[in-house]
């Protein structure tokens, strides 16, 4: 210890439950006990749970919107030797949530920081999805617009492991059109409600979760988004960012060529150029009856 961080307060970065307070800590109790204040995304949610832990402390809102500019402030109350926790809405903050700004400044100025593990939806989505995991990336919310979505599945064609997002159910539907654009192969699970009462996860092809969800009209909850890794085919024919790709219709026609002048049925060469190339498989097979 520091002597700096001998005569400092101490920031607990908390974990809290994402739907079930069957997964609340004992030591978030303790931690929200020690604090001196609490900074929290909305102290609406906040409130709630220290009502139910039994509780009182001074809540000051942090969300998105003002953490930046209030985390010099905190930081001088930490010096001054007040405890503080943060807590976001659901989960562990930072990832995806506000936090991370008041933990670099706490750290810049050497103030003792300890973390307190709760559960995080992206995690709990990959376990629960069954989806191949050795390697991930977490890419939070995906833009807005179908052409800003499509650009950035693009470039995360590349990532070597399964891909996780979040996603409201406003935009889930679209976003799976989006996924079934870039990745009409790939195997992807919709994880909804996970840890409360209505849990559910749908898992295939991203054309099929979306036309299942469209035909429910309202999809409610939060949900978590995960796409399958590439296929070895698909990996094998992915060009890294920033590299000059080949025609991709060309290298689809020469395999087709070679395919057909060793027999190889149509419906056969159209599944599995589909897999390889990460197309769909009715466009290659018209590509395979225009060349035979």
């Amino acid at each position: 210890m520091t002597q700096n961080s001998a005569r400092t307060g101490k920031l607990y970065m908390v974990g809290t439950p994402i739907g079930n307070l069957g997964d609340l800590s004992p030591r978030v109790g303790e931690a929200f006990a020690a604090a001196d204040a609490i900074c929290c995304e909305d102290t609406r949610v906040t409130s709630k749970l220290l009502m139910h832990l039994g509780i009182s402390k001074p809540l000051v809102r942090c969300d998105e919107n003002v953490i930046a500019s209030r985390a010099a402030g905190l930081v001088d109350r930490l010096l001054a030797g007040e405890t503080l926790a943060f807590a976001s809405d659901a989960g562990m903050p930072s990832v995806s949530d506000p936090g991370q700004a008041l933990v670099e400044a706490a750290r810049e100025a050497d103030v003792p920081v300890e973390v307190i593990p709760g559960p995080s939806a992206c995690v709990t989505a990959l376990v629960s999805s069954g989806i191949p995991c050795e390697h991930f990336f977490f890419e939070g919310f995906l833009g807005r617009k179908h052409g800003d979505r499509v650009r950035r599945l693009q470039r995360l064609a590349v990532v070597p492991g399964a891909l996780v997002f979040y996603e409201s159910p406003h935009r889930i539907v679209a976003t799976l059109e989006a996924v079934a654009e870039v990745f009409p192969q790939r195997e992807v699970a919709v994880c909804r409600e996970l840890t409360k009462l209505h849990e559910e996860v749908l898992r295939g092809p991203a054309d099929q979760l979306a036309e299942e969800l469209r035909a429910r009209g309202e999809v409610k909850g939060e949900i978590a988004l995960v796409i399958a890794p590439p296929s070895e085919d698909e990996e094998a024919g992915i060009v890294p960012v920033g590299a000059t790709a080949a025609d991709p219709d060309e290298a689809l026609r020469e395999d087709i060529r070679a395919a057909l002048e060793e027999g190889e049925p149509a419906s056969a060469v159209a599944k599995r150029l589909s897999q390889k190339y990460s197309r769909r498989k009715r466009d290659v097979y018209a590509m395979v009856l225009d060349m035979q």
